[in-house]
């Protein structure tokens, strides 16, 4: 059997162990740019990050720490993110921090008496979401990976070449075949929860709805009336004003000459040239006529232009 390098080409090798396989991940230090060494939102400092390349593609984050805990404390775990991505999630995972400070500050400060408000509004009825159950997220074969640790003493012990296979750590989230199954069932859940999301969101939408027309500045069956006091005059229909019409917006035409819609011009009534049957079988016969007419003339040209050997049929 032959020995297995335990670095190769400046990465450490670390062999992992599967129930009925095997697999190699591939480590190193992360090395920072110079343009970006002196930046203050590098999101991957250097001394405490680790590089890893050939990440298992069905792995997760919870499954990397577990699998460095012998190392030490792993702060954050980052897939296959350019500078940008993890710019943003670090700003991400900073506001939550905040947040989760101001909390944290609000619950330590004593309670103040808060009045009763007794508010007659309704509550919106609550969207009942589509059960989802927890799937691990598939990456790329031979992705990377960042893990950050809490020091640099246990980003050495991570960089130390192992005698034999890690074990890959057991999650409770299906792998394999088990990952597709419930994938399948997942993306087809049942139909009694189908119909709950479908009515309560429904519900919800009829909510918004009308509230939406409550709030809203013209109401069906109430006068309008202008800051001046008096009342603007629509289209009632059957049942009074106000009820059944909309609110006329006067055009700048309106405003600039006073008249209430443009006024089609009448044109002058054409007269009927065939009025009685026979009139439109001889307007038919007369234009087939000329029709042959001007066929016949047409086999004449092209015979002359033939004779005079003139003939340029394009």
């Amino acid at each position: 059997m032959s020995v297995l390098p335990t670095c190769l080409s400046g990465f450490t090798v670390i062999p992992i162990a599967y129930p009925s396989s095997s697999h190699f991940i591939y480590a190193r230090a992360h090395a920072t740019s110079k343009s970006k060494v002196l930046k203050p939102n590098n999101v991957l400092p250097e001394g405490r990050t680790l590089f890893l390349v050939n990440v298992p593609p069905d792995a997760t984050e919870r499954e990397l720490i577990l699998l460095f805990k012998h190392c030490g404390t792993v702060e954050r775990v980052l897939f296959d993110l350019n500078s940008a991505d993890a710019l943003a999630e670090h700003a991400f995972d900073s506001d939550e921090e905040m947040a989760e400070a101001a909390e944290k500050r609000d619950a330590e400060a004593p309670p103040r008496k808060k009045r009763k408000l007794q508010t007659s509004e309704p509550t919106p009825p609550e969207v009942i979401p589509l059960p989802s159950p927890s799937i691990r997220t598939l990456h790329k074969t031979g992705s990377c990976a960042h893990l950050i640790f809490l020091d640099s003493s246990s980003l050495a012990k991570a960089l130390l070449p192992s005698t034999s296979p890690k074990p890959w750590p057991s999650s409770e989230e299906p792998r394999g075949l088990s990952h597709y199954m419930a994938k399948y069932d997942n993306e087809r859940p049942p139909l009694d929860a189908i119909k709950a999301h479908a009515d309560s969101f429904m519900e919800r939408f009829e909510f918004d709805l009308s509230k939406s027309k409550q709030e809203a500045k013209y109401r069906k069956g109430e006068a309008i009336v202008d800051e001046d006091g008096f009342t603007l005059v629509t289209r009632g229909g059957a049942y009074g004003q106000t009820l059944g019409g909309g609110v006329g917006v006067a055009s700048k035409k309106f405003m600039l000459t006073g008249q209430t819609g443009s006024k089609r011009k009448k044109g002058k009534k054409k007269e009927k040239d065939v009025f009685y049957a026979f009139q439109k079988a001889e307007k038919q016969r007369k234009a087939i006529l000329d029709l042959k007419k001007n066929f016949e003339a047409d086999k004449e040209r092209v015979e002359k232009l033939k004779e005079s050997r003139r003939f340029k049929p394009y």
